[in-house]
């Protein structure tokens, strides 16, 4: 699991490299502390 201290949300992971956000949005993962929003492009600051 992974905490988007942008917007307060968790990222859950589906699989090895895809995940999935509290509002629904598809995630890549990208590492262990980085996933990209598959709608937008963009890779909020995560740990």
């Amino acid at each position: 699991m992974i905490f988007d201290y942008e917007s307060g949300e968790f990222i859950r992971t589906l699989s090895d490299n895809m995940a999935i956000d509290s509002d629904g949005d598809l995630m890549m993962k990208l590492s262990d502390n980085m996933a990209m929003d598959m709608d937008f492009g963009d890779i909020p600051e995560t740990i």
